[in-house]
């Protein structure tokens, strides 16, 4: 349980303790500075400790912002400060000094651990009200100052992202955060919710594999409500703030695995009604993730980049100083808000096939935008980009052992130019899309084989070119395309939904990636990359296995390969977020 000393003499008629308790917190007492640190030694370790002067007037959200967020170590609003784990033994040795000057001890070992290089956060109250006020008169000040501001307001307020699309913003939030406080206030958890959105949207999945009109007027209403629970588990999750490491990993893949789901529950549908859009699914799970692939490696390879400033970056600057055209360049490249109420409409008053033709254009139109942008940004603005970020590029590559083998200093001449990483990738693409075009099952092995050789060599380097981003992208879409033409191919019965289930398990280990390195802990494992071949070895595994095999064996094959690749992925990636090294990684920029 948590613990929180309250530090100071007591002033009567104070609610703070109350508040304090109504936090979750057991209140313990140190009236004089010097008392501190014996009551303070005498808290568990492992649980966070508060500490509050007596005299603080405020919000009890401002408290709750500086001392309950599970994300952060160390937090502080005047004359409160929360610290926990690691952190908890500087805050000791700081107590066990102290000022018999000091007036607001809280405040004086805040600066003393941001002295020492703890990193402390300070969260942005806003409006709200958190003073240490030295008279009476100050006291009556802060006190008009509280009652002047609507906390639960203020409160329902923030639990929205700060950046969201235009339909969520204006036909979703104005009543789901009036959801999340429901579920605040019984208890429920913003995990609870998820599972729930999840539940729903496969519900609705099934009703859209039914195939008769009913099952997708059906399903298009439930794909909405699971919308609508989709929004109210973050909402609820800084309505309240309960971040943990197991609701990361549910936020971060399950949007994935709910839209897929229902991409694969319309062709089930589509299938009883003798049209087959498999190919159609297929196509566009991959064109959505590409997008995805370009939008996380773009941001990775210019998190900490110095110098960081182009002329596209200044105009878009400008234009989001312009209101409409905000909205307008959101709505555009289809987020999800819009996108799940594109397909929600379309399944319940047309058929699967105009409903991926829609995702397919749509999302064409919307990754061609914004890769065209963040190429011309790339390329006028002077960045340095860091050894993390080239790192985390070489993570979202997902190169195996080929690759790496064929990386080796000692295997060939690396292309030293800027763009050598790029032209090098492009080129082992082209070949594979060579060998896929022409046909004959050996020249593509063969094609295979030599797109494995040069995207290890595009890699040999630290990716710190200004186009260096692209490489994984492009990697994304030769891979899952290459499985998308052999499937298509084969004409073998079950070939493109097998096909489709390997994409997915393969892009689940992709997206699982991508989290984690925005989780500040790094990619998966390396030994986990090397045992499902990396993304060369996967496209030359199956290049192979359509070669040799029979048709009608095929799908068999990558069924198996898909349930293997899933079966090490999931295992793997459910022991790393349920453990307590996982990070809170929680979404706050614009929907995907």
């Amino acid at each position: 349980m948590p613990t929180a000393i309250l530090t100071g003499p007591p002033v009567p008629g104070s609610p703070l303790e109350g508040e304090l308790r109504t936090l979750g917190f057991e209140v313990r007492h140190a009236p004089a500075p010097w008392d501190a640190g014996h009551v303070l030694a005498a808290v568990p370790e492992g649980d966070r400790v508060a500490l509050v002067d007596t005299r603080f007037i405020g919000h009890t959200h401002a408290l709750r912002l500086a001392l309950t967020d599970p994300r952060f170590d160390a937090a502080a609003v005047r004359g409160a400060l929360a610290v926990r784990g690691p952190l908890r033994d500087r805050l000791a040795r700081a107590a066990a000094e102290p000022d018999p000057l000091a007036d607001n001890l809280p405040d004086r070992l805040a600066a003393v651990l941001e002295a020492d290089g703890a990193p402390l956060h300070r969260p942005d109250l806003g409006t709200l009200v958190a003073e240490v006020p030295e008279g009476v008169e100050d006291r009556i000040a802060a006190s008009t100052a509280v009652a002047a501001v609507d906390e639960e307001a203020v409160r329902l307020r923030t639990a929205v992202k700060s950046r969201d699309g235009f339909f969520t913003t204006f036909f979703i939030s104005p009543y789901s955060r009036y959801i999340a406080r429901w579920c605040a206030r019984r208890g429920l958890t913003p995990n609870q919710v998820t599972t729930a959105s999840l539940i729903t949207a496969l519900i609705a999945a099934a009703c859209a594999a039914t195939g008769d009109r009913a099952g997708y007027v059906a399903a298009g209403v439930l794909l909405i409500v699971s919308f609508v629970l989709d929004c109210t588990d973050g909402q609820l999750a800084r309505y309240a703030l309960k971040y943990s490491t197991m609701g990361a990993w549910l936020d971060a893949t399950f949007d994935r695995a709910k839209e897929y789901s229902f991409y694969a529950g319309l062709a089930l549908g589509a299938a009883r009604n003798g049209d087959d859009v498999w190919a159609l699914a297929l196509g566009a799970m991959i064109l959505m993730t590409c997008r995805h692939v370009v939008d996380f490696s773009f941001n990775e390879a210019n998190h900490d980049a110095t110098g960081n400033s182009s002329p596209t970056a200044a105009l878009s600057d400008k234009l989001d100083s312009v209101g409409w055209t905000v909205w307008v360049r959101r709505m555009i490249i289809l987020p999800i808000g819009e996108r799940w109420a594109m397909i929600a409409v379309l399944t319940a008053v047309t058929t699967p096939r105009v409903v991926f033709w829609a995702l397919i254009i749509g999302c064409a139109f919307g990754a061609l935008y914004t890769t065209a942008g963040r190429v011309l940004r790339s390329l006028t603005r002077k960045a340095e980009r860091t050894d993390r970020a080239a790192r985390a590029l070489a993570d979202l590559t997902d190169s195996g052992p080929i690759a790496e083998l064929a990386a080796r200093p000692g295997s060939g001449k690396v292309a030293g130019r800027a763009y050598g990483p790029l032209f090098t990738a492009l080129i082992a693409c082209v070949v594979l899309g060579g060998g896929l075009v022409q046909g004959d099952p050996w020249v593509v092995v063969a094609a295979a084989a030599l797109y494995a050789l040069l995207s290890g060599r595009a890699v040999a380097r630290p990716l710190k070119g200004s186009l260096d981003w692209l490489l994984p992208p492009l990697f994304r879409a030769a891979e899952y395309g290459t499985v998308l033409v052999l499937a298509a191919r084969s004409e073998a019965d079950g070939a493109l939904p097998a096909a489709f289930g390997l994409v997915a398990a393969v892009a689940y280990h992709h997206y699982d990636t991508v989290y984690r390195i925005r989780g500040g802990t790094g990619a998966p494992p390396h030994w986990l990359v090397r045992t499902i071949g990396g993304h060369e070895g996967r496209v030359l595994v199956t290049v192979v296995l359509s070669a040799v095999l029979a048709h009608e064996d095929f799908p068999f094959a990558l069924t198996a390969l898909a349930v293997f690749v899933a079966l090490v992925v999931l295992v793997e990636s459910i022991r790393f977020w349920v453990s307590s090294g996982a990070p809170a990684v929680h979404d706050e920029g614009e929907p995907a």
